[in-house]
């Protein structure tokens, strides 16, 4: 992410009146995050490689359907962020729940996860798997989650996550080694 602290105050505002019900400040916000988003989402589509036909615009167009389905009182720009990986992770789930029924269970949506989380986890991990895992581990610790769904759905940097989410970014560093530590045991079991 790119944006200045002007923008970034700017965004924090636009979302403070959009939960005050001001539909321009909405649809400017929209315009703030937008290229944003779509970069994430490019991102997220380019590691999974073979196995995704979705394309970035279509990710993005159903995430922000999600969020302005959403109760858009945002307490700040992390918030905003957060829901938007929310929404981006539920949107890949879907799909790959859509595309194995479609398949009889044989065309799961298998995503790299060896770069973007960086833990030796095999080829490729099924995202229902990841899915079902992060279910688990939500119970333990929501942050954590938030965290993979910052890094791996919306594939913010370690600086960006401690910016959207407000953790110093050793902070960062640290619950990140936890929540892949976490995930390679779930997974691997």
């Amino acid at each position: 992410m790119t944006a200045s602290s002007a923008d970034r105050s700017e965004l924090t505002q636009l979302l403070a009146d959009w939960g005050q019900n001001d539909p321009r400040s909405r649809d400017r916000a929209l315009a703030l995050v937008y290229s944003e988003l779509r970069h994430m989402a490019s991102g997220l589509l380019a590691e999974s490689g073979r196995a995704l036909t979705l394309q970035a615009t279509a990710l993005v167009n159903e995430a922000l359907l999600k969020l302005l389905g959403h109760d858009a009182s945002w307490d700040n720009r992390a918030h905003f962020f957060g829901v938007a990986a929310r929404a981006m992770r539920q949107i890949l789930v879907d799909y790959a729940r859509r595309r194995g029924a479609d398949k009889r269970g044989s065309g799961e949506l298998l995503l790299d996860l060896d770069e973007a989380l960086q833990v030796p986890v095999g080829d490729s991990v099924d995202l229902l798997a990841l899915d079902a895992a992060l279910e688990k581990l939500a119970l333990l610790d929501a942050q954590l989650v938030q965290l993979v769904e910052l890094r791996y759905f919306v594939g913010l940097s370690i600086e960006d996550t401690a910016k959207v989410s407000g953790l110093h970014p050793s902070a960062v560093n640290r619950e990140w080694a936890m929540a892949r530590a976490w995930l390679k045991r779930e997974l691997a079991a």
